[in-house]
This record gives structure tokens, sequence and C-alpha cells, in this order.
């Protein structure tokens, strides 16, 4: 791994998504280092966030221009697997994407990093039992689909831009909207609640704690120098069973509660398996998610409500 240790106090760092769950726990880090952070939401509402829909190419446009960042993180996803409408994936996923890469080529000067999130929900449900990055894509949903097509799109932007993207397997921490499974879980103990229902206990997934993906997002963007046109997986590399959670979750808490099965809860295609290797990651830059999941469970049942 090659680190840049300039001073980045001139940094301008546009993080899109920034009042979201990710968004938050990376501006944490980049102002940490004295960089400036600047958002955008549709709202405009969050802290150093600007209203801009990025499905408007000239509202983007307007507002890149004006902004001149030295960085992109680029974190606006619809990512909830259930979302409702399936057009709304493409409309925000994969042509905001494109907005947003538009409008920085328009600009005099490009930014130095440009960091593209994709999602490592794009293998599917692969034969494999470690995912790397050579695995074929092969998405068996919407959200999936939007990210891939995304992906090829980000591609012919690579020899103009200067673009990494990340595949990030699930990760999970404070903040975390309790739509998502772990939060839920979390939920449910913190309050002891009497049951919990679920939909598909033999699901294995790879999680990760969000302050490490915090952590490579800001060190991709600032210390590591190159990596531009990669494509790297950010995982922990073990996958853990959804009973194995409950376990570790009523271990900690010391708490049991009455677990229920909901088949309205069963998704179609779901993926059984999900555990990514992270050996291009840590060979190529060094970095590789270090907190182990009981310790991420432990810091969510113990954060303040």
């Amino acid at each position: 791994m090659i680190l840049n240790t300039r001073d980045q106090d001139d940094s301008m760092i546009l993080v899109t998504g920034l009042s979201g769950f990710t968004g938050r726990h990376l501006a944490e880090r980049l102002r940490a280092r004295g960089a400036r952070v600047v958002g955008l939401s549709n709202s405009g509402q969050g802290e150093g966030e600007i209203a801009c829909d990025l499905t408007d190419a000239v509202a983007v446009r307007n507002v890149i221009a004006e902004l001149r960042p030295t960085h992109v993180a680029h974190l606006v996803a619809i990512s909830f697997v259930g979302h409702g409408n399936p057009r709304a994936f493409y409309d925000v996923n994969l042509f905001g994407t494109l907005n947003l890469l538009e409008a920085l080529a328009a600009l005099p000067k490009p930014p130095r990093k440009i960091l593209i999130t994709s999602s490592a929900n794009i293998y599917g449900s692969p034969s494999v039992e470690v995912i790397d990055e050579s695995v074929c894509p092969a998405p068996v949903n919407h959200y999936a689909c939007s990210k891939l097509a995304m992906e090829h799109m980000v591609h012919t932007w690579f020899d103009r831009l200067p673009i990494v993207m990340v595949r990030p397997f699930n990760y999970t921490g404070v903040g975390q909207d309790e739509k998502f499974l772990i939060p839920k879980i979390v939920s449910h103990f913190r309050r002891r609640a009497p049951f919990i229902e679920l939909g598909n206990l033999d699901v294995s997934r790879d999680f990760s704690d969000v302050r490490d993906v915090a952590g490579i997002y800001a060190a991709l963007l600032l210390d590591v120098v190159g990596g531009e046109g990669e494509t790297y997986n950010v995982c922990s590399g073990r996958a853990y069973s959804l009973r194995e959670i409950l376990q570790i979750v009523s271990n900690i808490s010391e708490f049991s509660m009455e677990l229920r099965v909901n088949p309205d809860l069963m998704r179609a295609n779901e993926i059984t398996l999900l555990r990514g290797s992270n050996d291009l990651l840590r060979d190529r830059t060094g970095l590789a998610p270090q907190i182990p999941l009981r310790e991420t469970l432990r810091w969510m049942l113990r954060a303040e409500a």
C-alpha cells in the first residue's frame, strides 16, 4: 500500500447520502481529519447537506459546478431489497450515478478521487463458498440488477475520471434502520420483547462493522495512491448464520425470547450464503475490516436508544 501523507486541509469532500447510515459514520472519519465535508440529499436538511435530486441531471450539474469537490464518495442508493417500487432502483442507483459522473466530468478540474459504492448483491447466489471479484455476477433482484447495470456504466468512465469502486457485503452498526436484520434483532433484545418474528433462519451473511467500512472508504479516498479503475470487495471474509447471530446477541444481553418463523418475511430468490474474499483489497491496499461481529453487536446493544 502506498499512502498519501500530504496535508488534507484543502480537501472538500462531497458525500452523497451524507445523512444516511454510512454517510454519517464516513463524515465523522473525514471531519476528524480536518476535511471539509458537504453532502447532497433530496431534502437538504441534514448537517452540511445541499438539496439536490440526483435524478435531476440539470440540478446535479449546477450544484457540482458550484461546489467543485476535490473528492467524492457516492453512497446514495435505494438499498432496501424489499423496496416497493422497482423502477426507483434504476432511477436512483443507475441514472442518478450517471448524472453525477457527467457533472463531475464537466468540471474544469476533475476530483482527485471518486469512490463509487456498488454491492455484493450483484453476485447473486454463486456455486462457490467464498466470493472474490472474479466471480461472474448473477443478480436475483432489482436492487442487485440496478447495481450491476451501474457498474457497467461506471466502467465507461474509468478512462476519464479517477474512480475506485467497492462492493460492500453486509455491514451494520449503531444508527442503521431497524428494517434491516441485525438492528431489528438488537432492538428486540434491548427492549426485552417476548418474541421476534423472522423469515428464513438458514441464511448466512458476511457482516462487517460500519466503523471499519467507513475507515476503508476514507482511506481509499485520501490515503491510498492509485486504485483507479479497480473494484474491491469490502467484507470480513466470514459468514454468520442467522441462528448464530441470535445466539450471540442472547449471550451478550443475557436474555432469551421466543423465535417465530413468519413465512410472509421470506423473500423469493433468497440468497442462502453470501461470504466474500477481501484478499484483493488487502493485497493492493493493506485495508480490511478488523472488528469482530461480537464486538459490533455489543456496541449496538449498549448504545443509547
